[in-house]
C-alpha cells in the first residue's frame, strides 16, 4: 500500500491528504503566489479548499506568519474563486 503524503492546514490546523490542499508559495524573490501544481521552488504553506479555511486564514494572518511576508488580497481573492 502506497503512503499518502499528509500536510497541515495552517488555518484550521488539520492534517489532510496533500491532493486536498492547495499550496501558496514565497519564493526567493519574495514573491507570493500559488502553486496548483505542488511543486514550484521556495517556502510553501498549505490551505484546505475550503471558503471557511481560506477566511480563517485571512482572519488570523496565519499565511503572513507561515510565509513570513503579507499575502497580497490578490492571492485570497483568487483562492476564494478557486475553492467550494
Amino acid at each position: 500500500m502506497k503512503k499518502i503524503p499528509l500536510r497541515k492546514c495552517v488555518a484550521t490546523g488539520e492534517q489532510c491528504p496533500k491532493k486536498e490542499l492547495i499550496r501558496i508559495v514565497k519564493n526567493k524573490e519574495g514573491e507570493v503566489f500559488i502553486d496548483y501544481t505542488g511543486k514550484q521552488n521556495g517556502r510553501g504553506a498549505y490551505l484546505k479548499k475550503s471558503k471557511e479555511a481560506v477566511e480563517l486564514a485571512k482572519k488570523k494572518g496565519s499565511l503572513d506568519r507561515s510565509l513570513e511576508t503579507k499575502v497580497p488580497e490578490a492571492i485570497y481573492e483568487e483562492l476564494l474563486k478557486n475553492v467550494e
